[in-house]
C-alpha cells in the first residue's frame, strides 16, 4: 500500500488504456497515464505537472486516477486485454505483482538511469537485480510527539532512545493523567505497515515470524495495551483515525507518516518528531511507502520513446522537488533531499527515517509478501485482543505464511 492511501478520496474517475486513447502513433497524439491520486484534480499542482510533462514530450497525456487497490486490479485486467496505459504510477509493493504477471518493462531496457536513487528506495521495485520503475518519492513512519504532554510528565523527548526508555516515558505520561501512544493495528496492510518498525527494530525476519525477536515486538505492543499506555481501539484504528486521536492533544506519541505534516501544523499544539527506536537503540528500519513510475508492456513498442520522456520529466530533479513537496514525500535522491530540508527543516527527521527504511517486498520476498503480511496482521489482532499469546499468535502466522 502507499501509506498516503489513508488520505485518499473515493474513486473519482475511470478510463481506458492506450488501446482506447485515440491515437496509436508514437509521434504526437494521446498517451495514457494512471495514478493513485484521485484527491488531486487537473487544476492541482500534481495535475498540472502531469499535463506539462505530456506537453514536454510532445503529446497530450490523458490522466486517470484510481484508489491504490483499484489501480493494481485495473492494471492486471488492462494488461490481459492488451489495453494497458502507457505510463503508470503504482504503489511500491504492487510492482512485484505486476512484474510476475509480465506487465512491466525493466528500466534498463528503456534506458532510464536510476543510479542516483537511494538503494533502499529503489529496492522496493527491484526484482532479481532488475528495477522496473523509477520511484517518485518515499514516505514512511516516525513518532510524532506532543511537547506539552511530555513536558507536563517530565519527559525529555531526547531521552527516548530505545524500547525501555520509550516505555518508561509512557509510564510517566499515564501517571501524569494523560494518554501514552496511539497507532494502527487494524487487520489490513496498514496494521502490518505500522507493526513492521517494531518487528524489524527487534531484528525480526519476515520469513520467521515466530522467532524470539518477532515475539518480543508483539509482546511490546501487548504490554502497552494491557498497561493502558495504548488504547484498545488500536485494533480498529486506521492510520487516519489513529492520527485523529493524536490530534486531540491528549496523547504523548502517535505513530504516523510524513503525509501528516500538514495536519500536524494545524493541530494547535507544539509537536516534534523522533525516529522509531530499535529495541536496543538506534533508528528502527521502517517500511518505505510511495509509488514508482512504470512503463507497462505495449504491443506497439515504438511508444516507449515517448513514455521514457514522460517518466524522465516526472522524475527529473527539478520536478521531484516540487512534486515531493506537493505529495509530502521525501525525494528518492540525496541531492533533492538536501534541497527539501533546506526549504523545510521539519523534513530532517523524515529524511533520516527514509534512509533507514526498507521495502516490504525487498530481500527477495516479492509477491510472497502479501502471504506473509496477512497472517502477521492477524497475529497482531489475536495477541492484542487477548485471543492468543504473542508466541502462539505468531506461530499460527508462520504456519499460515508457509502454506501461502
Amino acid at each position: 500500500m502507499a501509506v498516503a492511501t489513508a488520505a485518499l478520496l473515493p474513486l473519482t474517475a475511470c478510463g481506458g488504456g492506450s488501446g482506447s486513447s485515440g491515437s496509436s502513433s508514437s509521434a504526437g497524439g494521446t498517451y495514457t497515464f494512471w495514478d493513485p491520486y484521485p484527491q488531486f484534480d487537473a487544476s492541482s499542482d500534481w495535475g498540472r505537472r502531469v499535463t506539462a510533462c505530456g506537453s514536454a514530450a510532445g503529446v497530450k497525456l490523458k490522466r486517470t486516477s484510481y484508489d491504490t487497490t483499484d489501480l493494481g486490479n485495473k492494471a492486471l485486467l488492462a494488461a490481459q486485454q492488451g489495453n494497458a496505459p502507457d505510463v503508470m504510477l503504482v504503489d511500491n509493493p504492487v510492482v512485484s505483482t505486476l512484474v510476475e504477471a509480465g506487465i512491466l518493462n525493466k528500466t534498463s531496457d528503456l534506458g532510464l538511469d536510476t543510479s542516483s536513487i537511494q538503494q533502499n528506495i529503489i529496492g522496493a521495485g527491484t526484482i532479481d537485480g532488475a528495477s522496473y520503475g523509477v520511484p517518485i518519492g518515499a514516505n514512511t513512519l516516525a513518532l510524532y510527539y506532543n511537547r506539552k504532554v511530555l513536558s507536563a510528565a517530565g519527559v525529555d523527548p531526547a531521552s527516548v532512545k530505545d524500547w525501555a526508555s520509550l516505555t518508561a516515558a509512557l509510564k510517566k505520561v499515564k501517571a501524569a493523567g494523560k494518554k501514552g501512544i496511539t497507532f494502527s493495528a487494524i487487520n489490513t496492510e496498514e496494521g502490518s505497515f505500522q507493526f513492521l518498525p517494531w518487528f524489524w527494530g527487534a531484528g525480526g525476519d519476515l520469513t520467521k515470524l515466530d522467532s524470539a525477536k518477532g515475539v518480543a515486538a508483539l509482546s511490546l505492543w501487548k504490554q502497552w495495551v494491557d498497561a493502558g499506555y495504548a488504547p484498545k481501539d488500536v485494533l480498529q484504528n486506521t492510520q487516519t483515525t489513529s492520527w485523529q486521536e493524536f490530534a486531540t492533544g491528549e496523547y504523548a506519541f502517535g505513530e504516523n507518516g510524513t503525509w501528516q505534516l500538514g495536519n500536524a501544523d494545524k493541530a494547535g499544539f507544539p509537536y516534534g518528531v523522533v525516529n522509531i527506536p530499535g529495541q536496543n537503540g538506534g533508528s528502527a528500519p521502517v517500511p518505505t511507502g510511495g509509488e514508482f513510475v512504470t512503463v507497462p508492456v505495449q504491443q506497439d513498442t515504438s511508444r516507449y520513446d515517448v513514455s521514457k520522456k514522460i517518466v524522465g520529466c516526472l522524475t527529473s530533479a527539478t520536478n521531484l522537488l516540487a512534486t515531493d513537496t506537493t505529495l509530502m514525500y521525501v525525494a528518492p535522491t540525496a541531492a533533492v533531499q538536501t534541497e527539501q530540508v533546506a526549504n523545510n527543516p521539519e523534513l530532517k527527521p523524515w529524511v533520516a527515517a527514509v534512509a533507514a527504511a526498507r521495502g516490504r517486498t525487498s530481500g527477495g520476498l516479492g509477491t510472497k509478501y502479501p502471504t506473509i503480511s496477512q497472517p502477521l496482521w492477524t497475529a497482531v489482532q489475536s495477541a492484542l485482543s487477548g485471543g492468543k499469546s504473542p508466541q502462539d499468535a505468531l506461530a499460527a502466522a508462520q504456519s499460515s505464511a508457509q502454506k501461502g
